[in-house]
């Protein structure tokens, strides 16, 4: 049975998603998996060193809080991405953490990669993997640019082809232009958008038909199915 599978607005290491991310390590280490916390920072990958480093103590040190092993995998291109030693790293991990940046970017270096076949076959069997912002997004199966509008979507990595993520949604309109704004809110029949604040996340256990809320603001479901507004603790009857 797959594992959990958490789409989160912002905030992965921070003290305030800590209990969120410990639920999940919990969920994968019921289904036998070793407690280890993986950091897949691939869409900062062309951050500055200053910025990977920064990333990379936030995790170990929220890995600490959870009193549980993490792993920094530096996967910033493709050929990291076809590094069988970090695939295997991958494989049997609690949760894997793909974190924030540009999910454009993530999406190229992962897709059709023995990095993100472990990543995929390791949630299959029941390991949690979590996605926040670019990490989420890139979770669908197409991503539009929103700074550049007239640019074609790049192919998401289609582990949730029927539902689009708009990640910082409480933030989010005010960094981007009214025109891109429109493409963003443009979805395909079929597929449902959804809006998911900061410190915030949607998560699905697969024992539960039903997708949750965590956290401290809301998720907007905006288009493809009864828009509304959910907060902590409610659920959300959503496609996979």
């Amino acid at each position: 049975m797959p594992g959990s599978i958490a789409l989160v607005g912002s905030g992965e290491y921070l003290p305030a998603m800590a209990a969120l991310e410990h639920d999940l390590l919990d969920r994968g280490i019921e289904q036998g998996k070793k407690a280890r916390y993986i950091q897949i920072p691939t869409a900062a990958g062309e951050e500055s060193p200053e910025r990977l480093q920064y990333w990379k103590k936030l995790g170990a040190v929220q890995a600490e809080r959870l009193e549980v092993e993490s792993e920094f995998l530096p996967i910033f291109t493709r050929e990291d991405a076809f590094n069988v030693d970090y695939a295997a790293i991958i494989e049997n991990s609690a949760l894997m953490y793909m974190s924030g940046g540009n999910p454009h970017y993530l999406a190229e270096v992962l897709v059709d990669t023995p990095v993100w076949s472990a990543i995929h076959e390791n949630w299959l069997s029941g390991a949690s993997l979590a996605g926040c912002s670019a990490g989420a997004m890139v979770m669908s199966s197409e991503i539009p640019h929103f700074r550049f509008s007239k640019r074609e979507p790049t192919p998401g990595l289609g582990l949730l082809p029927s539902i689009r993520v708009i990640p910082h949604f409480d933030k989010f309109f005010r960094w981007i232009p009214e025109s891109a704004a429109k493409v963003v809110m443009q979805v395909q029949e079929g597929t449902v958008l959804i809006g998911i604040d900061e410190l915030t996340a949607l998560v699905r256990n697969f024992d539960n038909p039903h997708w949750q809320v965590h956290g401290h603001a809301k998720v907007h479901v905006l288009k493809g199915a009864p828009t509304s507004q959910f907060s902590h603790g409610d659920q959300i009857t959503l496609p996979l």
